[in-house]
C-alpha cells in the first residue's frame, strides 16, 4: 500500500490552480524569511517540498540547504538551482554531512503531521547536533490535537476568498475528497499534538521552546514552535 513518502514522490494536485500555488509559496517565504537571523545565516529547509521561492529565501541568507525525502522532488530542485552556489539540494547522506554546529536555523514546516513521534525525535537529535548554540529550530504547521478537516477547509476557503481563487478552491475540495490524499489521510491519519505535548517533547529532548503567536502560512488554526538548544537559549521571539 502507498505511504506518505510514496505519495509525495509522485504527482499530487494539492494546489487548485497556479494562483493558489504562487500565493501559498509567497506567504511561506515571507514567514520563513522573518525567522532568518542575518544575511550570512546558514539555514536548512527540512522537508522543503517544491520550494518554489527558494531563490528568494537564498537571497536573505548566506547558505540555504534544501532537503526532501522524495527523490523526484530533489531531482527537480537540483536541476532548477544548478549553478546557484547559495543553494544546496541534499539527500539523507548529505544531511549527515552538514557540519555539526553550523546551522543558524532549521525549518520543518508542514511535515510533522506525516511522521510518528520516533521520527520527530530523530529530527530533534539531528537539530541538536547541527544547530549552532545560538541557532533555532522552527516546527511549523503543527496540527493541534482538537483540529479536524472542517477547520482546515475553512482556513483554505478564507485564504481562497482573500486570494481571489474561491471558485477554484471549491472545485479543488471536491477533487481532494476523491483523491489518494484523502484515502491516505483516512487510512494513515495525521499526527497531532497539544501545545503542552509538543513543549514537553522538545524539553525532554534538550530544547527550550515556546509556541509562536503566528503559524507559518495561511492556516492559523495550526501551530508554530520555536526552539533553541537549552545551552544557547536567550530569546525565541520571531
Amino acid at each position: 500500500m502507498m505511504n506518505w513518502r510514496e505519495y509525495w514522490n509522485g504527482p499530487h494536485p494539492i494546489y487548485v490552480n497556479a494562483r493558489h500555488r504562487a500565493l501559498h509559496f509567497s506567504l511561506i517565504a515571507r514567514d520563513i524569511a522573518a525567522l532568518i537571523p542575518s544575511r550570512d545565516a546558514a539555514m536548512l529547509d527540512y522537508g522543503c517540498g517544491e520550494a518554489d521561492t527558494a531563490a528568494e529565501l537564498a537571497g536573505r541568507c548566506g547558505k540555504l540547504y534544501l532537503f526532501d525525502t522524495a527523490d523526484a522532488v530533489r531531482a527537480r530542485l537540483a536541476q532548477k538551482h544548478a549553478g546557484d552556489a547559495r543553494i544546496a539540494v541534499i539527500d539523507e547522506p548529505g544531511l549527515a554531512n552538514v557540519p555539526d554546529g553550523s546551522l543558524d536555523l532549521i525549518v520543518v514546516n508542514s511535515v510533522l503531521q506525516y511522521l510518528g513521534e520516533a521520527e520527530l525525535i530523530g529530527i530533534l537529535d539531528f537539530a541538536r547536533a547541527k544547530l549552532k548554540p545560538s541557532g533555532r529550530l522552527a516546527l511549523g504547521d503543527v496540527i493541534p490535537a482538537d483540529a479536524n478537516a472542517v477547520s482546515d477547509t475553512l482556513a483554505l476557503l478564507d485564504f481562497a476568498f482573500k486570494g481571489g481563487f474561491l471558485f477554484a478552491a471549491l472545485i479543488g475540495l471536491v477533487r481532494t475528497a476523491l483523491s489518494d490524499y484523502r484515502k491516505l489521510r483516512d487510512r494513515l491519519g495525521l499526527t497531532r499534538y497539544t501545545q503542552a505535548q509538543m513543549l514537553e517533547l522538545l524539553q525532554k529532548n534538550g530544547f527550550a521552546a515556546q509556541r509562536a503567536p503566528k503559524n507559518i502560512g495561511h492556516n492559523q488554526g495550526r501551530m508554530l514552535f520555536l526552539a533553541s538548544r537549552e545551552e544557547g537559549f536567550s530569546s525565541l521571539s520571531p
